[in-house]
């Protein structure tokens, strides 16, 4: 259920959503205090609701007209000024008149593309939403309900391993390989790391999921790294010959899938990052780009 409005508006709004008791739900941050549980919809599907408008204290309310849209924005935490709608939706729900009690209007929007899925991010938040307006002489009124919106992605066909080398002349020359460079959210990443010459004395060896967040474009471009999960694979000095093998389960992470140049604002990207470290705390790493969706749940 949508919260009340806390303002002194002439009015109270309430937005419902039609079967929303029986969604799944996120919790989502809406700002730094205050957190709200978000029922999820998919790619394609009717949002279809109620908003009821509750005159106070038996006063008149003379409006302008009340509508309801679904927006679809892109918030950039560094231009709080602006927001960037790319979906907006609008329906009449009452022409300019009067309202002397409460009175519920029906909206639907029927089969919405939904073209992103919702992200909320350090620098970036990319979300859809309800907003109710009662236009007025004065001050508008405004209320708004978020939805949290996932997009199931069909799995790639083609889905390479990844194999790269890491090689110091005459010091160190490792190979290492995933099985896939393409992964859903549940997905195990398997790997191995083949060592072909040490000469150099490693004291340890990790691995970890960075997520790197690009938003804005040049000059004015951000990129925030992040460090998913970070753990060590080896502890002590391989040697020539010796196999490590590596075994991941993403399930257990807060991932999202991939996101690529979206509406040109921004990129989610994930990447694994190999870091061997040797005894004078030199360390030597590789980074290689996975890309992540979110297939359907059984």
């Amino acid at each position: 259920m949508a919260s009340w409005l806390t303002f002194s508006q002439p009015v109270d709004v309430d937005i419902r959503l039609e079967g929303e008791q029986d969604r799944k739900m996120v919790e989502v941050k809406m700002d730094k205090d205050r957190k709200e549980n978000c029922p999820i919809y998919f790619d394609g599907e009717g949002v279809i609701g109620q908003v009821t408008v509750r005159v106070r204290d038996g006063k008149k309310l003379v409006h302008e007209g009340i509508k309801v849209e679904f927006v679809g924005s892109i918030e950039l935490f560094y231009d709080r000024g602006n927001h960037y709608e790319f979906l907006s939706l609008s329906q009449e729900l009452a022409a300019p008149g009067e309202m002397r009690q409460a009175q519920t209007f029906d909206f639907h929007f029927k089969n919405v593309e939904k073209q992103y899925e919702s992200y909320q991010g350090i620098n970036v938040k990319l979300r859809y939403f309800i907003r109710v307006t009662i236009a007025r002489r004065m001050a508008e009124v405004q209320k708004e309900k978020d939805i949290w919106v996932h997009s199931y992605r069909m799995p790639p066909d083609s889905n390479h391993p990844i194999k790269m080398e890491v090689g110091i002349e005459d010091c160190l020359h490792i190979e290492f390989e995933y099985n896939k460079s393409k992964y859903h959210l549940k997905d195990v990443i398997v790997g191995k790391i083949y060592f072909l010459l040490v000469r150099i004395k490693i004291k340890h060896m990790e691995l970890s999921i960075i997520r790197r967040e690009t938003t804005g474009a040049p000059p004015n471009q951000y990129n925030e790294s992040e460090t998913i999960t970070k753990f060590e694979i080896m502890d002590g000095a391989p040697v020539r010959g010796e196999t490590i093998p590596i075994r991941l389960f993403l399930g257990g992470f807060e991932l999202t899938p991939t996101f690529r140049d979206i509406n040109k604002k921004f990129s989610a990207r994930y990447y694994l990052n190999l870091v061997l470290i040797d005894e004078e705390n030199r360390r030597y790493f590789k980074q290689s780009e996975i890309s992540i969706h979110r297939a359907p749940e059984n």
